[in-house]
C-alpha cells in the first residue's frame, strides 16, 4: 500500500507520461506532414497547426492534476508504483466512472440502471396448461414407471 503522498505523486507522472505520448503523435503527425509535403514540393506545414501551446499545457496540466488526484484518492487500493502510474494514466476514465457508479440501493429504488430506457409495459403471458407425457399418477421423479 502507498502512502497518500505516494499515490499522488506517481498518479501524478501517469498523467504526465500520457501527455508525452499524446504530444509524441502531435509531433509524429507533423513530421509525416512536412514529409509529404517536402516530397508533393508543396509549402511546408508550421508546428503550430499541431501543437497548440496555451490549450495543450492547460490540457497538460489538469491531465498531471486529475491523475495525482485519483492516486491520492485511491492510494489504499493501490499496492506498488505500477498500479500508481496506471491509476493516473488513467485518471480521467476512473474519475468519471467512479463519479457515475451507483450503489445497489440506489439502482433498486431508481428501478433501472442509469443510462438505460424505462422498460415498455408489458402484458402478462396468458396463462399456460401443463402438458402431461406421462399417464396420469406416475412420479417419474421417483422411477416409476408405466407398466
Amino acid at each position: 500500500m502507498l502512502s497518500w503522498t505516494e499515490g499522488a505523486l506517481y498518479g501524478a507522472g501517469g498523467g504526465l507520461v500520457v501527455e508525452a505520448v499524446v504530444t509524441f503523435g502531435r509531433l509524429h503527425a507533423w513530421q509525416q506532414a512536412r514529409h509529404t509535403a517536402k516530397m508533393a514540393a508543396e509549402a511546408l506545414p508550421h508546428l503550430g497547426t499541431y501543437i497548440d501551446p496555451p490549450a495543450d499545457s492547460l490540457a497538460a496540466l489538469f491531465r498531471i492534476v486529475l491523475g495525482g488526484a485519483a492516486g491520492w484518492l485511491l492510494h489504499g487500493e493501490l499496492a506498488g508504483v505500477f498500479a500508481a502510474v496506471a491509476v493516473g494514466a488513467s485518471a480521467p476514465a476512473v474519475l468519471a466512472q467512479m463519479g457515475s457508479s451507483t450503489t445497489v440501493a440506489d439502482a433498486l429504488l431508481a428501478g433501472a440502471a442509469p443510462g438505460t430506457a424505462p422498460a415498455a409495459p408489458t402484458t402478462p403471458a396468458p396463462p399456460t396448461v401443463p402438458t402431461q407425457t406421462e399417464p396420469p399418477g406416475l412420479d417419474t421423479a421417483r422411477g416409476e414407471t408405466a407398466p
